[in-house]
Parts: C-alpha cells; structure tokens; sequence
C-alpha cells in the first residue's frame, strides 16, 4: 500500500528510522539523479525555445509550488479571485482537475467552488484548452492553479508559494525529496509568497529569504509573508458558525491533505489540540470503510466534533458522524508584509 503524505514525509526526511526506512532512502536516491535530469532537459527546453508555449487571449495569473503537497495555494487563488472581482474584472480558473474522476470536481475545485461560487472553474489536462473555455465565456483574468511547472501556457504573472513550515522538501529532489524542480526553477517566479510564517520564527523565514535569493535573479523581486487564519466553521449544508464552537470540545480532526501536519498544528495555535487524528493519503476518495473507522473512532475518543478541512469536507457528505457534528476549519490568507508589492504587481494586467 502506498505511504500516506505525513508516512513519506517522515521517510524522506529521516524522521523513520530502521532498516527499512533506510534501505528505502537508498532506493529513492537511485532515482532522484535520472529524475532531475529530466526536469532540467525539460526546464532547458522551454528556456531555449524548444517546446511550443501557447498563449491564451486575456493575461494570465499563474500559483504554484516547487515542492510536492500542500503549501496554502487554495487560500491565495481565492484571495486573488476576489481581489479581481471587486475591481470589475471578470477572473475564472483552470486547472489540470487533479485525480478528479470523470465528470465529477478535483478536490481544489471543490473546494474553490465553495469558497467562491460566483467565480467559473475550467479544468482540463491540456490547460490551454481550459484557458479557451474560460475567455469564450466571457473571462477576462485567467487564474492558473498550480501552474508554475506547467509551462506550455504562458503567463503574465508567476507566483509561487513557499511553505515557511517545509519550505525547500528536505532539499532533496522527488523521489527522494519534495522538491518538483531544482531550486533555481525561483527564476522563473516573479513575487514570492511565504506561506504560515506564523508557524515559525522570524530568524527561520530570514533564513528562508536569504537561501531563495540566491536563485530569484539579480533584480529584485515582491518578498510577500503570509499566514493561515481560520475565520470560522462550515457545515455540510453551507451555514458557518463561530471558532468559539470549539472551545471545551474533544476534536477528532481528520484530513487527506498534503501536508495534514500544518492543520493539526493550526489547531493547537487557536488553544484546540486535537483528541485523537486520523490521516490518509492526500487526495483520497473516503470509501464506507473510512466512514466505519472514522464512527468508530469517534466513540474511542469520546469526541464531541469532527474536524476536518475545507478540502475534505466536500468528500464527506455527511452532517454528522455517530451523532456528533463534522466541521470544516475554512482558512483565509493574511498578509504580514509585502501586500503593496502583490497589489502593484497584480495592477500591472488589471
């Protein structure tokens, strides 16, 4: 059985040690030199001209990662949404629709569509397809999810995220790490977003910001700190209801999200640290046999809620589990610095 996201990041980043682990880490060593090789064939290919880059008919906005699993993109795409539309523009995003089965929302989008149900979401493989949809639907700003590797659409804006938590996957490229890319891929960004700051110290996100700029270029560019903010807590059904829900509550918080580490420790910083938790593979499709282990697990806690993300609520059609409330914590971005910079930038194709 496939490792779960917080399972292989503990492999790749020594924390399970062992035999196995170990025998593992060697493994996955013999494939990230070839791995690497790859990508910078690829990375040198679109550098050089060598791969055709289309460009799609309204200015595109693009938010991606250089390392596998969650880095906040979901939280920045809205932010961006909405920013556009209350200034009359008319934004829309694409994506691949990642491990979303046919006809049926990514995880992303669903989540997207709560958070935004006024906003058009296209997904399709080939993104500048998605890209053709949005524009002859009346689009006039293109957000391009998880967009910074894919590089056969072109772009007016490039922004990436970094995880202030695990910025740089253990500084080892997939397999072996999860870095997508080298890290001179920054290049290509043109503002940088730091994402959870709150979750470390302000010599660590320094520290972050001097090794990045090594890789950004010669000309400066947006430095732009973030954090997470949970705002309040949704139902199924849509209604919210205030953080305070939580207070004196036994939570069993439960994700399928790539980096479910950063949500437990979000709720131990507002003061609720989790009961018990229970984590599968990012992306994952909760079957009747989840449903079973998730009930039952609530009454070996005695918990009085469920928890869960935003992300993982839309794949949980249920109000409650054994008769005790599943909640989503809906997470906002907050700007610490450098959102002038971000606005500026934006402004330049509004």
């Amino acid at each position: 059985m496939l490792p779960n996201a917080e399972s292989f990041r503990r492999l790749v980043d020594g924390r399970a040690t062992g035999i196995i682990p170990t025998l593992a880490r060697t493994g996955l060593s013999a494939f990230e030199l070839p791995y690497e090789g790859l990508i910078r064939l690829r990375n040198y290919g679109y550098d050089h001209g060598m791969f055709t880059v289309s460009r799609a008919s309204a200015p595109v906005v693009s938010v991606g990662n250089i390392t596998l699993g969650g880095t906040g993109k979901t939280p920045l795409v809205a932010w961006l949404a909405n920013w556009f539309t209350t200034r009359n523009q008319k934004p829309a995003i694409i994506s691949r629709g990642y491990k979303a089965k046919e006809g049926q929302l990514s995880d992303e989008a669903a989540e997207l569509n709560i958070l935004l149900p006024t906003v058009p979401h296209f997904a399709n493989r080939q993104r500048i397809i998605a890209a053709q949809s949005a524009t002859a639907s009346g689009s006039n700003i293109l957000l391009l999810d998880d967009g910074f590797q894919h590089r056969r659409i072109d772009r007016d804006i490039n922004l990436v995220t970094i995880d202030a938590s695990d910025p740089f996957g253990c500084n080892r490229i997939f397999p072996r790490g999860l870095l997508r890319e080298p890290l001179e891929g920054l290049r290509r960004a043109d503002a940088v977003i730091l994402t959870r700051t709150d979750q470390v110290s302000v010599k660590t996100r320094d520290k972050i910001q001097k090794q990045c700029s090594h890789f950004l270029g010669p000309h400066r560019k947006p430095w732009i700190q973030t954090e997470h903010r949970p705002s309040n807590l949704r139902l199924v059904d849509g209604r919210t209801e205030p953080l305070q829900s939580l207070q004196n509550k036994r939570i069993l918080a439960i994700s399928a999200i790539g980096n479910p580490a950063a949500f437990y420790k979000t709720l131990t910083s507002l003061g609720h640290t989790p009961t018990a938790t229970l984590t599968f593979p990012d992306h994952h499709q909760y079957t009747t046999d989840d449903i079973h282990r998730i009930s039952k697990k609530t009454e070996q806690v005695r918990a009085d809620i469920v928890l869960t993300t935003l992300k993982d609520l839309v794949k949980l059609p249920f109000g409650n589990m054994r008769d005790r409330p599943l909640y989503a914590l809906e997470i906002g971005i907050h700007f610490q610095s450098g959102l002038q910079d971000l606005e500026d930038l934006l402004l330049t194709i509004s």
